[in-house]
Parts: structure tokens; sequence; C-alpha cells
């Protein structure tokens, strides 16, 4: 008797968390050479009629694949460790924001407030 109750203590582990499986993994694959080839034949194919447009949708397949690599590789949701997986991603994406819009913004004062001459004939007049 006290076998059958330690086989199933075995199996009391906490249940809220993502349990992988090998169907998991080949959705994950599929979705991922899915989302790699769609951006491959755009560019190659020149489907769209702007590159401006063209790479605007393959940085959106990248976000779509980036989501998918977390979800179904790296088993991130809000029930994993209790939603600090999660937490913390979301602390890294605002500190990333927050230093490249912050670089942009100091780069861009610093180009426009450091060079005041952007006209070339202008700078060859100057004494």
């Amino acid at each position: 008797m006290s076998k059958h109750l330690h086989a199933s203590d075995d199996h009391s582990h906490d249940d809220s968390g993502y349990h992988a499986s090998v169907k998991g993994y080949l959705t994950g694959f599929c979705l991922s050479v899915l989302l790699t080839a769609i951006p491959f034949w755009l560019v190659m194919a020149k489907v769209l009629p702007s590159s401006g447009i063209t790479a605007l949708v393959v940085l959106g397949f990248a976000a779509v694949q980036i989501v998918v690599h977390m979800i179904y590789f790296l088993h991130m949701n809000t029930r994993v460790q209790g939603g600090w997986s999660m937490l913390a991603l979301l602390f890294t994406g605002v500190l990333v924001l927050i230093m490249l819009s912050g670089s942009i913004w100091v780069m861009y004062h610093l180009n426009t407030n450091m060079m005041p001459v952007h006209d070339m004939t202008e700078m060859r007049n100057m004494p």
C-alpha cells in the first residue's frame, strides 16, 4: 500500500506549468519553418512593390516568430514559475525599449545641434 502511495506522490507535482510534448515541438518547428519561408519567398520573388513595405512585412514575421519561439521552445507563459519568467521578459523589453529610444533620441539631437550645416555648398563658403 505504501508503494502505491509513493508512486502517486511522484505525479503530484505542480500542474500549472507548461509540459513539453513532441506535438508542441513539432508545431513550433512547423510554424518556425513557415515563418521563415514566407519572408524568404517575399524577398526573393519581389512580391511586394516597395522594399520598405517588404522590410516592414519581414519585421512583422520576425516578431511573430519570436513569440512562437518563446511559447513553443522556451515554454514561456504566465503560469510558469508563478509568472516571474513573463515578468522578467516584460522588464527586459521595457529596458530595451528605453535604451533604444533614448539612444536614437540622443543621436538625433546631437546631429541636429552639433552639425548645423547640412548643405556642403554652404560649408565651402564658411570662413
